[in-house]
């Protein structure tokens, strides 16, 4: 599965340059010397990123290095406009970003089914000298020339859509509660990046009641400056309509420590993150008492509401999917 979630690819992209206006004279048995008549030129091949709900990673890019779109035909006499170039439409999964390699510069995003929008515009098709004539002018022997192609390194980023997005340190127990709470069946182990990609699942919360949630590749210290794989985790966490943050019950370190910790790198990497709704999970409390959960309780953050759960003995788990639901369908 790992490598046929491709989240990430740098394309170079080019449209179509316009064709050029014709200089032309209407010639004819009648009329030896006629005026102009020369066509316009037709409009370069767009490239245009096009939503396919089909699609959720950017794999069938993933060995494509170059796109171009076809060049407009030049104008004729006659008055015969040259033929727009064909446009390139480019499928992507519904969350993709495009941004201007060299300047990081962001183009545009794909968010809704069925959305198009165009990337790169082909150039516009010169005007013949038909165009130019008037009544104190009337045989203009130029034309203008089609507008020149574009072409830009452009990098494609696909951010996970889903409605709850998991966050926690590799081993906090993620991948565990999505496959409790939802039909997706990730890879799950005991050692660090288990997860790999993002894993997506629909949670049934009640009759009629689901969201997606997904589980996000684990964070470590540093994952905003790019250690591990941090960037190509967290920009996957920007999608997500509420947070649930995942500690288990075990951890090395105190709760509201590492809570702090994991809040701390979503703010350094982006600070809007902070803005988005949040829970705690405390996973893995079958590993202990209710003695031992109530000493707990007086090292969790004050800032956050916090749920008790365990994956492998359903504890708590209807009580976590009905705080998520009402939190994503606050009025």
């Amino acid at each position: 599965m790992a490598e046929n979630f491709v989240d990430y690819v740098k394309i170079m992209f080019r449209s179509g340059k316009g064709g050029a206006g014709s200089v032309h004279f209407y010639r004819g048995p009648a009329m030896p010397k006629g005026g102009p008549d020369g066509g316009d030129g037709g409009r370069g091949g767009h490239i245009i990123l096009k939503a396919d709900p089909q699609e959720w990673t950017l794999l069938s890019l993933k060995y494509t290095k170059h796109i171009y779109a076809e060049d407009g035909q030049s104008g004729r006499g006659g008055l015969k406009t040259g033929s727009d170039g064909n446009d390139v439409i480019v499928k992507v999964p519904l969350g993709t970003v495009a941004r201007d390699a060299e300047t990081g510069e962001f183009l545009m995003e794909i968010t809704e089914k069925g959305e198009e929008k165009i990337l790169l515009p082909g150039g516009r098709g010169g005007k013949g000298n038909n165009f130019f004539k008037s009544s104190t002018h009337q045989t203009p022997r130029y034309a203008q020339p089609g507008e020149p192609k574009i072409e830009r390194w452009v990098i494609l980023e696909l951010k996970v859509l889903a409605d709850v997005g998991l966050v926690g340190f590799p081993n906090a127990g993620k991948s565990t509660l999505l496959s409790a709470v939802t039909a997706a069946k990730p890879k799950i182990g005991d050692y660090p990046f288990t997860t790999l990609v993002p894993q997506l699942g629909i949670v049934k919360v009640r009759e009629g009641q689901t969201f997606i949630m997904a589980d996000i590749p684990g964070i470590i210290e540093g994952a905003h400056e790019g250690r591990g794989l941090g960037h190509r985790f967290l920009r996957h966490i920007e999608r997500n309509s509420v947070l649930l943050f995942t500690i288990p019950a075990d951890t090395e370190r105190v709760i509201r420590e590492e809570y702090a910790i994991l809040t701390k790198e979503l703010e350094e990497f982006n600070p809007d993150l902070l803005d988005k709704p949040r829970l705690l999970a405390v996973t893995k409390s079958d590993l202990i008492d209710d003695d031992l959960e109530k000493m707990l309780r007086e090292t969790l953050p004050s800032d956050v509401e916090v749920v008790f759960i365990s994956a492998l003995t359903n504890k708590n788990l209807q009580q976590l999917k009905d705080v998520l639901w009402k939190m994503l369908n606050v009025e």
